[in-house]
């Protein structure tokens, strides 16, 4: 386990374990967070933090709202550690099995790392903390609903509720020591191809096929790795009602994203183009809805957050790493606000599938790692 002197040593990885088997036990899909977030409101409550929820629930169709709890601290600066509620499926009934000092899940689910291991660990952070009778700065939990169906929490938190020196996301994948510094901007889209039905083998002349319209404005489109910061995909296509008939209507889904935001601009316009072109083309209609899902955001490897958690790194023997990842996460939204921000890696594995898994030692470390990030922040 890395430690430094002092309150480092307090990190318990028994009660860090056990917060964490009893997080994925809990049902937290996305929407259904409550019980998860009472858990960790009571968990957080008992440390002194004062602990609420946010109204998120009325915009986000959650059955509860963000929680925020803050541990006061005497010294300077504000530590925001960030993670989200909810679960991808399969994620009902998670029974973790913890073989060889990794947990793993026991049945076809996904075993909830993702993102109960930045729960558990933020928790342990804030006990060992309040436990140490140390100086500390203020340490605040966010803790967001819905952030695997488009960041809805973290969209709709009040910017004083994650404002503070430095917010860690703790929610990247990967063995501990990545940080990630940049995240794209990620644009989504739903297209809707209209034609005219006929009888695909009395008159097709007639027709004018929605699908084929679609399939020409996916063919000229750019897609999968465009560049080193850039991708783009057509990720679903569905349309007409029968084999002989000529489809009057196809509707497409789809995204673009990169690290350059004129890039992904450019592109966006360019798939929007293609679309409108192939119905011209075939003397139909093409209605194109896009959304912006999040910002990009890019931390300079040399910005204050980073010296920070460079120094803790290397206060607790992990080394570090910069990483620009093409996912984004509740990072995007906070660095938008103007909060100094990085997302962690957990040491979690396998993420959204049923190999998910996370070693023990990994948790205990990061929850070593945050503790001195909070140090670092004091110091300035």
């Amino acid at each position: 386990m890395p430690s430094v002197q002092g309150v480092m040593l307090s990190v318990q990885a028994d009660r860090l374990l056990g917060a964490f088997l009893d997080l994925v036990r809990i049902d937290s899909p996305s929407g259904e967070e409550a019980k998860a977030a009472a858990w960790c409101a009571e968990a957080l409550a008992a440390t002194g933090c004062t602990v609420r929820f946010d109204d998120a629930a009325a915009g986000t169709g959650s059955d509860t709202g963000n929680l925020i709890a803050e541990l006061a601290g005497s010294l300077p600066g504000v530590l925001v550690l960030a993670a989200h509620l909810d679960t991808v499926m399969p994620g009902r009934g998670i029974e973790p099995v913890v073989e060889d000092g990794v947990v793993f899940s026991a049945g076809e689910t996904v075993l909830g790392a993702d993102d109960k291991a930045g729960l558990a660990v933020a928790i342990e952070c804030v006990r060992c903390l309040s436990e140490s009778g140390q100086p500390h700065p203020t340490v605040r939990c966010v803790f967001t609903v819905q952030e695997e169906t488009g960041l809805k929490g973290a969209k709709a938190l009040a910017p004083e509720d994650v404002a503070g020196s430095l917010c860690l996301v703790l929610d990247a994948a990967g063995p501990l020591g990545g940080v990630v510094i940049g995240a794209p901007t990620h644009y989504t889209f739903r297209a809707r191809f209209t034609g005219r039905a006929a009888h695909a083998g009395v008159a097709p002349e007639e027709g004018i096929s929605a699908i084929l319209m679609a399939s020409d404005a996916i063919a000229r489109m750019r897609q999968s790795r465009i560049d080193e910061r850039t991708t783009a995909n057509v990720g679903t296509i569905t349309g007409g009602v029968a084999d002989n008939v000529v489809p009057a209507s196809a509707e497409v889904t789809g995204e673009c994203r990169s690290l350059d935001r004129s890039a992904v601009d450019r592109l966006q316009q360019e798939m929007d183009a293609a679309m409108h072109a192939a119905a011209r083309r075939a003397q139909g209609e093409a209605h194109v809805d896009w959304r912006i899902e999040y910002e990009g955001f890019e931390v300079a490897e040399d910005a204050q957050a980073v010296r920070w958690v460079e120094a803790a790194c290397a206060d607790v023997g992990v080394e570090m790493r910069l990483l620009k990842t093409g996912g984004g996460s509740d990072a995007n939204v906070f660095s938008k606000l103007g909060v100094p921000t990085l997302a962690l890696a957990c040491g979690m594995e396998g993420v959204h599938g049923t190999g998910e898994h996370i070693a023990v030692a990994d948790m205990v470390a990061l929850a070593t790692l945050c503790i001195a990030a909070a140090r670092q922040v004091a110091e300035g």
